[in-house]
């Protein structure tokens, strides 16, 4: 049973972004997927102080709600982030988790400690944004590549979405919704993500 560690971070639960994320989650649990996922509006942390506190350990000296959470990641098969775009990037709540895996950075590529929990992980982008510039995800999708390599994985898919403001809107695209379940299916089995039309899969083009 693979295990998949789902963060929103959304601060509007119920939002279009945190839809996506449910709809992925049920896909999962259909699927036979052991699912967790954390609403990073709800819990209390900071963001990377740039202390330097991690570079002798692999330990990030901070503690606070995502204290834990370093362990589920080591356990986590797939690793899933959802956020809505603000100004062409992810919202400060995900930007905080993603300076936060610095000390799994740290843990790789200076003290050679081999993957984060002994294996590749799965890494999975959902996302909303209001307007369609193609641009819209260009800068996200980075901090996405970086951001799973850090932790021990790989951008192995993103479900993008564009034109999409209003709250509930997404309920409205049934095939958008559709895509977010079977994405879930597959990181629960281990199929090949290309399977589904229409998504960003590295090599592939920009959707």
């Amino acid at each position: 049973m693979r295990y998949i560690l789902v963060f929103s971070g959304s601060p509007r639960k119920g939002g279009n972004s945190d839809i996506l994320a449910d709809t992925f989650v049920s896909g999962a649990e259909g699927a036979g997927a052991r699912v967790e996922k954390i609403r990073l509006f709800e819990i209390k942390f900071s963001p990377c102080i740039e202390c330097g506190g991690c570079d002798d350990t692999g330990e990030c000296i901070l503690t606070d709600d995502v204290t834990p959470i370093y362990s589920k990641i080591e356990r986590a098969d797939v690793v899933v982030l959802s956020s809505p775009v603000f100004f062409y990037n992810i919202t400060a709540y995900s930007q905080a988790l993603v300076e936060r895996s610095q000390a799994f950075w740290v843990r790789q590529y200076v003290l050679q400690q081999g993957q984060v929990g002994g294996k590749k992980r799965d890494g999975i982008f959902l996302s909303v944004g209001a307007t369609k510039g193609k641009l819209l995800f260009d800068g996200s999708l980075r901090v996405m590549k970086y951001f799973f390599d850090a932790i021990g994985g790989r951008l192995s898919a993103a479900l993008l979405v564009r034109g999409v403001e209003k709250k509930g809107q997404i309920k409205q695209m049934p095939g958008i919704l559709k895509k977010a379940e079977k994405l879930g299916e597959i990181a629960a089995t281990g199929s090949k993500y290309s399977e589904i039309e229409e998504i960003w899969i590295p090599g592939g083009k920009n959707k």
